[in-house]
């Protein structure tokens, strides 16, 4: 009697909708609060991500920054060298000493027009790993002009960019210029103009991921003078720089007599090799 009692009440509740509600509710109660398990899951994950990635980031620009310390460091020391140990910023660095076309001009208003410098001067890029705050357009050193007065400018220009692929953090050096008179000779004024040029083709060129240890070394320094002497008065002498991606020019003042002016170009090249070392 009690057992078909039992199953009668057992088939009530079967088709009742509190007893089909019961366990339907616990289903969706499991099926939510699994589906916020896994976004919160993926969400923390995705953030720690992000940190590690900006962390690599901010690495990779103190590397890139200690890098031209040292090339700074030795520039215009012929021979001297600076070893720097390039940590691994789950990045690659590309060191390319036949990229980076830079040419020079120089004209006045009148008879000169001629070219200086045509040559690669090479440059150092580092591919960053992906990351969605690596202020790409921001120098880190330097700006976009093309060349410089000697006088308060560096010649570093050390900047974040949008690579094909990744990414990039970019370093380059841009010509300035320093310029001054010197007396006369053949009562013509005389205009000394120099034009500091870094040069990384003796560098080896380089493509590795992890960590690289690295000689940076002041290889030569080369020195070239063009006189022009002019029986005219020329005001202003315009010198232009043009390479890849960065451009400028900067009108030299011009002093001159009744009889004209003497003006020397004197273009001086800094050698320096970056390559890996292997002791």
């Amino acid at each position: 009697m009690n057992r078909n009692h039992e199953v009668r009440r057992f088939a009530r509740l079967c088709h009742s909708k509190t007893g089909l509600a019961i366990p339907v509710t616990f289903l969706i109660l499991f099926v939510s609060t699994l589906i916020i398990v896994s976004f919160t899951y993926y969400f923390a994950v995705e953030r720690i991500r992000a940190r590690s990635q900006s962390l690599k980031v901010s690495m990779a620009r103190e590397n890139m920054i200690s890098l031209d310390s040292d090339v700074s460091s030795v520039l215009w020391q012929s021979s001297s060298s600076r070893t720097l140990d390039f940590d691994d910023c789950a990045g690659q660095l590309n060191i390319q000493p036949s990229a980076n076309l830079l040419t020079i001009n120089v004209k006045d208003n009148n008879s000169i027009a001629a070219s200086v410098f045509n040559s690669t001067v090479g440059w150092v890029v580092y591919e960053l790993p992906y990351s969605e705050t690596a202020d790409t357009g921001l120098f880190l050193k330097g700006d976009s002009r093309g060349i410089v007065n000697q006088s308060g400018n560096s010649m570093t220009q050390l900047y974040i960019q949008e690579g094909a692929v990744h990414t990039e953090i970019v370093l380059r050096y841009r010509p300035t210029i320093s310029y001054v008179t010197a007396g006369t000779q053949d009562n013509k004024t005389i205009n000394n103009i120099r034009i500091y040029v870094v040069n990384l083709d003796p560098s080896q060129t380089i493509a590795l991921m992890g960590m690289i240890p690295l000689r940076i070394t002041c290889e030569s320094i080369e020195d070239t003078v063009t006189t022009y002497d002019v029986s005219y008065q020329p005001t202003a002498l315009l010198v232009t720089a043009n390479s890849a991606d960065s451009n400028g020019q900067i009108s030299v003042p011009i002093s001159s007599t009744s009889y004209g002016a003497i003006i020397n170009v004197e273009l001086v090249l800094c050698k320096i090799q970056v390559d890996r070392r292997v002791n």
